[in-house]
């Protein structure tokens, strides 16, 4: 029956009597679903291998935060993201507050540059570091002290995360700050063709040591033995003249400067800037880094967000843009079904040193 006065619904059999020429008003050309190109992933492997190291890099850096504090509190802290998006805004204010104007690439010595990056950091670990203390203190502490189940710490998590995101965009609005990038990529040298830059080169290798001097921390200092203990016994840990209050103050004290130091990365690298709900998906994916690798694992976040890095940018190639996020919860899906501990799977209460 036709839909309206005047329309005429045309059958299987009416197409079929219609001249070729007749019917080409109605094909309609679409752009394929899903792409599956073989050789653009190969010829930008090693391009994809680079860009997702420096990824993957920023992605390790907030999966510390959430590994850090499961390992002490058994807790999944969802509000995470947005510490670390606190300490995104302490970086742009810090660039504000020094006088550099959004969307312009100031031109100055390198070692000006060097030294305003590393007062922005410092900025932004000590805000994020600061906002981490005051969410455990307002949001966790009381209902440790009332001894709420488990799932009271998880929705408490995410009504602080909601509540975050909603001052800041109340703050500063919903609309995203102006870049400014005082560090422009430039190439340093190149691996089989694919080019390096000073961001890559920059965000990697202090990411690596960051990771480093955490590892040690938690593995070699007196600090460190007793959030292992902590995360082992809370119980016999106090008997044995642990304070279990510090110590999980201090866990969130770590995740918040580590959150801080990915957001001075992630504005050297994401143009968009600063936004009040920039890190709902990275959250995401960093949590996913860390269970990839093993929740509650130092390592097995570092090794879960560059692998994660990795795979999405070849994910990217070779199914394309939109596939890229896709493409990265596959891959936890596919790990956690042969490996439901993750890739190493350690806890934080059983590493060594």
């Amino acid at each position: 029956m036709p839909d309206a006065p005047g329309e005429r619904v045309i059958s299987v059999l009416d197409l079929a009597a219609l001249d070729p020429a007749a019917l080409a008003p109605l094909v309609v050309h679409a752009e394929p679903w899903i792409n599956f190109d073989v050789g653009l992933l190969v010829d930008r492997f090693w391009a994809n291998t680079i860009n997702g190291l420096a990824y993957g890099s920023v992605y390790a850096l907030i999966a510390l935060g959430y590994t850090l504090v499961y390992g002490v509190l058994q807790l999944i802290n969802f509000a995470h993201s947005e510490i670390f998006v606190i300490g995104v805004f302490g970086v742009y204010l810090t660039f504000v507050a020094l006088g550099f104007e959004p969307g312009a690439i100031p031109n100055l010595p390198l070692a000006a540059i060097i030294l305003d990056l590393v007062l922005a950091g410092l900025v932004a670990m000590a805000v994020a570091g600061l906002a981490a203390i005051g969410l455990e203190r307002v949001a966790y502490r009381p209902l440790r002290r009332r001894n709420a189940p488990r799932l009271a710490f998880l929705i408490t998590a995410i009504g602080a995360s909601f509540v975050i995101q909603q001052v800041i965009r109340i703050w500063r609005g919903s609309n995203p700050e102006g870049t400014i990038r005082l560090l422009p990529p430039s190439p340093v040298f190149s691996i089989f063709g694919a080019p390096v830059t000073n961001l890559q080169i920059v965000i990697i290798l202090a990411s690596i040591a960051m990771f480093v001097v955490t590892d040690r921390f938690v593995n070699g200092s007196r600090l460190g033995r007793g959030i292992r203990a902590v995360a082992q016994d809370p119980a016999t840990a106090t008997l044995m003249g642990v304070n279990r209050e510090r110590v999980i103050t201090i866990t969130f004290l770590v995740g918040g400067v580590l959150a801080g130091v990915a957001a001075l990365f992630y504005l050297m690298t994401i143009p968009q800037g600063a936004v009040y709900n920039g890190g709902f998906l990275l959250g995401i994916k960093a949590f996913t880094a860390a269970v990839l690798g093993g929740i509650g694992n130092l390592r097995g976040a570092l090794l879960g967000g560059l692998i994660l890095g990795v795979a999405e940018n070849y994910g990217q190639s070779l199914f394309g843009g939109d596939w890229r996020d896709v493409v990265a919860f596959v891959l936890l899906v596919l790990v956690l079904m042969f490996r439901p501990t993750g890739i190493l799977g350690e806890s934080l209460a059983r590493s060594r040193a």
